[in-house]
């Protein structure tokens, strides 16, 4: 059983893991047994009181030890049971799951010898970005090969991976994850998100999650979040939509703090991006704050928004729970 876990580092968490061996496991999180590890070896605990406390939350099989593993994705607790403030699970208010979620996890494969992205010379910058979104050929799509084996272990693993894609800079690569429950989406993305890490490891590659990892004229990296709830799936009226939109506006510094680190090299106003410290939203507008897609309107306003804004560096237990209060404490309008 590998239990993965956040680190308490800041202003970027990592992913840590370690492996408990044990006789019998049915599977089932609820089944999966309490551990523990050393807070005090990732700024979690002070020495002198360093346990911390892996409360099982998420599992799924291990697909590098496909039929003998599990992967287990956990809660930090303190040692007394309560959420540890790194615990950005712990926040999100969604016990029924009437939230849905679908992140664009965005990131850029990362060659350490040369340290830049997979596919840039070791002196200078490959060809402007134009041909490397969704592309197909040598010299445009870069590393397909990891792309490709990190998607087959999400799926072996039972995650549900929606699609993968090539991004506008070289290098730079997406996967999506939708679930039916904010938790449960969380869970899935950070669990992806270790299978890449492996799966780059292998390669003797690593990952860049950094939101804008090469300066200058290229694209930097987010996790689009899309999200409903049954109002928003069901309402069918223009004004509901826009009561929910404007609701953000008051509360940027609210999402911003939670959004990543950095994301002010991200969020410049240039290359699909609001400036970060604007709001606006509109219909199929890539560079608002939040888009409302064609689809909501086509289907007589019933569907999801997009909020733009989350970095690809940032906690999708914090982007949730953020964007459920706000939601929360949008003015509906009240029907005539």
């Amino acid at each position: 059983m590998e239990y993965i876990r956040l680190g308490g580092f800041q202003p970027t968490q990592s992913l840590r893991s370690k492996t408990k061996i044990v006789e019998d496991f049915s599977g089932k999180v609820e089944d999966a047994p309490m551990w523990g590890f050393d807070g005090s070896s990732t700024e979690q605990a002070p020495g002198g009181s360093s346990d911390c406390l892996l409360k099982p939350v998420f599992v799924c099989e291990d697909p590098g030890r496909i039929g003998t593993g599990y992967l287990v994705m956990c809660e930090v607790l303190n040692h007394d049971g309560t959420p540890h403030k790194s615990n950005g699970r712990s926040t999100i208010q969604d016990d029924d799951n009437d939230f849905w979620f679908g992140f664009e996890q965005e990131y850029t494969l990362w060659d350490p010898e040369i340290n830049k992205p997979i596919g840039f010379p070791a002196e200078g910058y490959p060809g402007p970005q134009g041909p490397y979104y969704c592309s197909v050929g040598t010299g445009k799509a870069v590393g397909r090969e990891i792309v490709e084996e990190h998607l087959e272990l999400c799926l072996q693993a039972g995650l549900n991976v929606e699609g993968i894609n090539a991004e506008v800079m070289m290098g730079q690569w997406e996967f999506q994850v939708f679930a039916k429950g904010a938790k449960v989406a969380g869970d899935e993305v950070w669990v992806a998100r270790y299978l890449l890490e492996r799966t780059a490891e292998r390669h003797d590659m690593s990952i860049n999650w950094h939101c804008k990892p090469v300066k200058g004229d290229w694209n930097g990296s987010g996790m689009h979040a899309n999200f409903s709830n049954e109002l928003l799936r069901t309402c069918g009226s223009r004004e509901v939509f826009e009561a929910v939109c404007q609701a953000f506006e008051p509360r940027i510094k609210h999402h911003i703090d939670v959004y990543g680190a950095d994301n002010d090299q991200r969020l410049t106003g240039l290359h699909e991006t609001q400036s970060i410290d604007k709001f606006s939203y509109g219909v199929s507008d890539r560079g608002a704050s939040i888009r409302i897609p064609v689809f909501t309107v086509e289907h007589g306003w019933k569907g999801w928004l997009e909020d733009r804004r989350p970095a690809s560096n940032a906690d999708p237990y914090m982007v949730a729970s953020a964007i459920i209060t706000t939601v929360k404490s949008a003015n509906i309008p009240q029907p005539a």
